[in-house]
């Protein structure tokens, strides 16, 4: 499973911002693909994912209602539509997949910088 993240940048506080995760290889209805973050001095924590399938999708507490997280069927991404940010949100955002039965993440993509200015 190969993943590319793409669309970060900066950002005014309370503006938007879409990330998208390109994936590729053996990707199937098994998987959960997601979306991770780290700020500096900070521990890598789970942001948005979604089942390949598209059914079923999970947030972290302090995105919900401000974030997103879609797959596109036709362009083979997941992505994350990221609204009202706060300086807070900013981070390196890293795609990453698992088997819906593994408990750690398998495969990842390259981070992309959110930077959120006030």
């Amino acid at each position: 499973v190969q993943l590319q993240a793409s669309g970060g940048g900066l950002v005014q506080a309370g503006g938007s911002l879409r990330l998208s995760c390109a994936a590729s290889g053996r990707v199937d209805s098994g998987y959960m693909v997601g979306w991770l973050r780290q700020a500096p001095g900070q521990q890598r924590e789970f942001v948005a994912g979604i089942t390949w399938s598209g059914q079923a999708t999970k947030y972290v507490d302090s995105v919900k209602g401000r974030f997103t997280v879609s797959r596109d069927k036709f362009k083979n991404t997941v992505d994350l539509q990221m609204n009202s940010l706060k300086p807070e949100d900013t981070a390196l955002y890293y795609c990453a997949a698992k088997e819906l039965s593994a408990s750690e993440w398998r495969y990842w993509g390259q981070g992309t910088l959110v930077t959120v200015s006030s």
